[in-house]
């Protein structure tokens, strides 16, 4: 027993390890990383970088300031900080093994705040609704802002669909497959994990509980803002990053939005902070609007590999701030304190 449980935790953190390593040797095959110092500090403006890092950090914060207000219609008022930084954490610790941040949290909150974990894991999943449906408006709204430039584009070059996708080497669809596949099997794990329809039942009727509790939240603008603010936080972590390249600062709004969906979908795929199909789905939108191989590739290494620096220091600070945060003590009730205490004697 205890060998297949190490089994299953070996591939759990092995696979995805492999899968995002694979992807990212495939692209950065024979690419000159002597050249991305020279990039760092002479080609590349750090003013808009260094502005972008403030939305990361805002990003995660309005995600624990939402957190605390879903837990509050359900008797449980944790601390702002404590949620903050399972927050912080929960990023951190994903970027080990995906997935597990969101256990992360409701454990940091269990074990500094008496928060129940069960509570905790069905807010969680209400979150991930809303921010599904986020997404997709995110998505839809992408798609219209694009259409009448997809549509003069086709018009004045005569370019067909399949055109586009002739882009697409043999190797890049293979990735393309190879990343759908990953997700199927994800998809067929967690069922698995469920067994029978009687779990999948009770798991669906907590799901639809907790968005059902959405209307018992006090302040229902603020959490609309919070989650609006989430997404707003992170469109512009990335996007103000496209000012620090001469190939991305022109290319505007829409292929900022557009290129965001695109890597937000892409992280489904379970691989450490969306490491290799992030980086693959985003350069190959950005070659679609004209960026060169090379530019694209400088581009997506470089702005993932600081916003994971972000993240992994924002998990130190948590664990640092958590380490020194008081548990709260137990309630005394009156009638303990007036008891009178026992002889020691006879």
């Amino acid at each position: 027993m205890r060998t297949k449980k190490l089994f299953n935790n070996t591939v759990k953190i092995a696979l995805p390890l492999l899968l995002g390593s694979a992807i990212l040797y495939w692209m950065y095959r024979g690419f000159d990383f002597s050249s991305v110092r020279h990039v760092l500090l002479h080609e590349m403006d750090w003013t808009w970088m260094i502005l972008s890092l403030p939305f990361g950090i805002l990003a995660q914060a309005f995600r624990g300031w939402r957190w605390k207000q879903s837990l509050e219609p359900i008797g449980e008022h944790p601390r702002s900080s404590v949620c903050v930084n399972s927050i912080f954490l929960s990023y951190a610790v994903s970027l080990l093994i995906p997935r597990i941040g969101e256990f992360a949290r409701c454990g940091v909150l269990n074990r500094y705040d008496k928060v129940a974990f069960p509570k905790a894991i069905g807010t969680v999943v209400t979150e991930r609704a809303v921010d599904t449906l986020i997404v997709l408006l995110i998505s839809a709204t992408a798609f219209l802002m694009q259409i009448r430039v997809f549509t003069n584009f086709f018009s004045r070059t005569g370019t067909r669909i399949d055109d586009i996708f002739r882009m697409f080497s043999p190797t890049g669809w293979l990735v393309t497959a190879i990343c759908g596949v990953a997700s199927i099997i994800l998809f067929y794990y967690v069922l698995r994990r469920l067994a029978f329809y009687k779990k999948v039942k009770e798991m669906l009727g907590g799901i639809w509980q907790g968005i059902c509790s959405l209307r018992k939240v006090r302040n229902i603008p603020l959490f609309l803002f919070y989650s609006l603010a989430i997404w707003g936080s992170y469109f512009l972590h990335y996007y103000l990053t496209f000012y620090c390249f001469d190939a991305t600062e022109s290319l505007g709004l829409s292929c900022a939005l557009v290129s965001f969906v695109v890597g937000s979908v892409a992280v489904i795929v379970p691989t450490p902070n969306g490491a290799g199909p992030w980086h693959f789905a985003v350069k190959t939108m950005l070659i679609l609007y004209g960026v060169a191989d090379n530019q694209a590739l400088f581009f997506v290494l470089i702005v993932h590999t600081i916003q994971t620096l972000l993240v992994i220091l924002l998990g130190v600070y948590a664990w640092i701030a958590l380490s020194f945060t008081k548990t709260p003590v137990p309630l005394v009730s009156p009638a303990q304190l007036t008891r009178p205490a026992k002889s020691v004697e006879g």
